[in-house]
């Protein structure tokens, strides 16, 4: 399983490394300090690539400001949500 977390701060840090004792994580934007392998053996990985381009399992928007722009909406209307 491929989760992506959307979001740069350290709420979006602690998020993939909670998320990553069960599944690999994505961060986008992400920050230096997500990047890594856990303790479980799930890779996380910070890219800049936006989150409509990336390939997950599971979506979870950290901040509010990229719902306000209607990330879910244009996820959904992907197929992703």
């Amino acid at each position: 399983m491929i989760v992506c977390v959307v979001g740069s701060g350290g709420r979006e840090h602690a998020l993939a490394q909670v998320l990553g004792r069960t599944a690999d994580v994505v961060a986008t934007p992400g920050n230096p300090g997500i990047a890594g392998t856990t303790a479980e053996g799930h890779t996380l990985t910070s890219v800049p690539t936006p989150a409509e381009e990336i390939d997950a399992d599971l979506f979870v928007i950290g901040p509010e400001e990229p719902l306000v722009d209607g990330l879910a909406d244009r996820l959904r209307t992907q197929g992703q949500l």
